[in-house]
């Protein structure tokens, strides 16, 4: 029953009319949101894969949240990604966010976190690309992600899965597109790692006026200038961690010349008491050397936040062989994501829960459906975290919903 949590967020956002406008592929018995909704049922409710749908044919509520009277078989669920040829999970995307980005994130967005996630390939060969997976420490067949989150906002708003090596020096310019094609604005700020792209690629954002913090990787001769350089060139500061520690480090800032980047850019040089500095680059010349390490660092935390919902939404179980088969599934991760970000921010002392928490304590939680007149009552069994879920009035002016032929939602509690 803990899935008609999300369905007042998916009818405010127009899910219906969203998956019409990407026009997403359908079938006689099967609409296109239907399909849609099977699938997002599935990130919702922590099942692994789409082949585990048959785990709950036999659960008429569940077809009752798709629009359909059970959901679509194993086959059905399976196949449809083959169906999405003409770049309709890339009109989805657009779509969603830019329809529940308002709703998650009402105060905007201008910075930007951006990272590759690699997902890898643990059958036969494939033909896939190898790249690098932490988890192994070395470089194996398979498929490359890209992720971008807002540095104030918990919601994903971008995900490609289509992505070949040598495109991977381009995702910055590609997600400046995709952002000012949304909002007609471009980012104001980009955080991303060493590997992300090139300096001529960083060249490239200086000339739009977008400003980037990124890591500069670190070569013995380089580390070893540095670490010559007189003492009374380097700037003593403490940063405040989020665990309300301080820590009191020492950076040098100063302007390098980078390969293929017109002009200096600006390098501060961190020394967290390691054995070699870390050292960050910018363009920008009015924030100041602790603000620019204390902005990156945040990032780390959005990195960490990253690995949590590619765990929960089960991303690493390969969707497919095909690149565009995990471009789709790695969307319906995007809308997922904005679903459990809009719960908890619903839920009074929940905004900082992760999506395993929120699942455990308010989604993993049985019911009774029931149709009385143009209502559709969700009824909940008795649980200890009931009391929040009601005290949060999810169904309060809930709007009719379009594709169960406009029934009101309403929850009752035991």
């Amino acid at each position: 029953a803990g899935v008609f949590l999300f369905v007042p967020l998916l009818v405010e956002a127009g899910l219906g009319g969203l998956v019409e406008q990407a026009r997403m592929a359908g079938t006689k018995m099967i609409p296109p949101v239907s399909y849609v909704l099977s699938l997002l049922a599935l990130k919702l409710l922590d099942k692994e894969r789409k082949s585990h749908i048959a785990d709950w044919n036999f659960d008429e509520a569940l077809g009752w949240f798709a629009g359909l009277n059970v959901l679509p078989k194993t086959t059905a669920a399976t196949d449809y990604a083959y169906r999405l040829v003409d770049g309709a999970p890339n009109r989805l995307l657009a779509q969603w966010v830019r329809a529940a980005y308002p709703i998650l994130c009402p105060q905007g967005a201008h910075a930007f976190a951006l990272d590759f996630h690699a997902i890898p390939h643990r059958g036969q060969d494939a033909g896939l690309e190898n790249h690098y997976v932490p988890m192994r420490g070395k470089a194996v067949p398979s498929v490359l992600t890209c992720f971008g989150r807002a540095l104030d906002a918990p919601m994903l708003c971008y995900a490609q899965a289509d992505l070949v090596r040598n495109e991977q020096d381009q995702m910055p310019l590609r997600f400046v597109k995709y952002w000012h094609d949304l909002t007609g604005l471009d980012p104001t700020w980009l955080y991303f790692d060493s590997k992300f792209t090139t300096y001529p690629m960083l060249d490239q954002l200086r000339q739009r006026g977008i400003h980037f913090i990124t890591i500069r990787r670190r070569g013995a001769r380089l580390v070893r200038g540095l670490l010559a350089r007189p003492a009374g060139e380097w700037t003593a500061a403490v940063l405040d961690t989020p665990q309300r520690r301080r820590q009191r480090i020492r950076y040098l800032d100063h302007a390098v010349r980078l390969p293929g980047y017109a002009g200096t850019c600006r390098q501060v040089a961190a020394d967290f008491h390691r054995q070699t500095p870390t050292l960050f680059l910018t363009d920008n010349e009015d924030v100041s050397g602790k603000q620019i390490i204390t902005r990156y660092i945040a990032r780390n935390a959005i990195e960490n936040d990253l690995g949590i919902n590619v765990n929960f939404f089960h991303l690493d179980c390969l969707a497919s062989e095909v690149r565009l088969n995990v471009h789709a599934d790695t969307v319906m991760t995007v809308l997922a994501n904005g679903c459990y970000r809009w719960l908890s921010q619903r839920l009074k002392g929940c905004e900082r829960m992760e999506p395993k928490q929120l699942y455990r304590k308010f989604v993993e939680t049985g019911g009774h459906l029931t149709v009385q007149g143009d209502d559709l009552v969700v009824s909940f069994d008795r649980r200890s975290h009931n009391p929040v879920i009601a005290q949060a009035r999810l169904d309060h002016d809930a709007p009719l919903i379009p594709w169960l032929r406009g029934k009101r939602l309403r929850f009752e509690f035991k």
